[in-house]
């Protein structure tokens, strides 16, 4: 089935993104391609894709204020895991506190979003599509990323499947803290 939508992703950056990436290439090049390596904080679980036919000055209304009070987040990820009764391997996120009221505060924003399947798990996916074989997921499942990192703006995607998702616009964390300072 194809998905269409508007997603809310937080994009890795650096040397994290690019170790990540790599992963990604090596067991799943048709995910890799898709978008760059990322955390989805509307679209996956915890709440559906926005509808696709939201006009992009009702998301900017409506998204950037949240962006804007909201700081940047110190994140980490735990090791690596597979999404529950599924084939997905994941390097997941701490789902309470800052990401868990960011993720709430867009989810209560009132752009109408499809249903999701799962309560809200914030990841990086390592490999969505192949079945993976015994070595491949054991390694995979050894994948560590333990540094934090600090996410600095929140992407919005617009995405018609099976053509490639677009980049609708970039909205910085903490310029209203800024901007009071």
């Amino acid at each position: 089935m194809a998905v269409a939508g508007i997603f809310v992703t937080i994009e890795l950056e650096g040397a994290l993104a690019e170790r990540i990436h790599a992963q990604q290439m090596a067991v799943d090049p048709k995910m890799a391609r898709h978008l760059p390596p990322h955390v989805t904080l509307i679209g996956s679980s915890g709440a559906g894709p926005f509808h696709s036919d939201t006009p992009i000055d009702v998301l900017q209304e409506r998204l950037l204020p949240i962006a804007a009070a909201t700081p940047p987040l110190t994140l980490r990820f735990g090791r690596a895991e597979r999404f529950v009764d599924r084939e997905i391997v994941l390097l997941p996120l701490d789902p309470h506190g800052p990401l868990r009221t960011l993720h709430e505060r867009l989810r209560g924003c009132g752009i109408p979003y499809a249903p999701a399947r799962y309560p809200f798990t914030p990841h990086c996916t390592l490999s969505l599509y192949p079945t993976l074989d015994a070595a491949t997921r054991r390694a995979l499942l050894a994948v560590r990323e333990p540094e934090p990192f600090e996410v600095r703006a929140l992407q919005v995607y617009l995405t018609r499947e099976p053509q490639p998702a677009r980049h609708l616009f970039t909205a910085p964390l903490g310029t209203a803290l800024a901007d009071e300072a």
